[in-house]
């Protein structure tokens, strides 16, 4: 019985350190809120009632709509 406990603790002891080192290292990169909105990234963007994306020129914004035209 004390070898499964034993295991249970060391996994469980291993689970938290691991989260806590990942949570630690991450905050520290620099990536803030509305990274993932940028230009360069196509899945992600400002709906069109906002008026497009911050730094898009219009030709680039016609160039992207006439990719979903068909």
């Amino acid at each position: 019985m004390s070898n499964t406990y034993l295991r249970t603790a060391i996994i469980a002891g291993a689970f938290i350190v691991a989260f806590l080192l990942g949570y630690g290292i991450s905050a520290r990169t620099g990536v803030e809120p509305g990274y993932f909105a940028a230009v360069e990234v196509g899945s992600y963007g400002a709906p069109e009632a906002s008026g497009g994306i911050e730094g898009m020129s219009a030709e680039d914004a016609d160039y992207y709509k006439s990719l979903t035209e068909e």
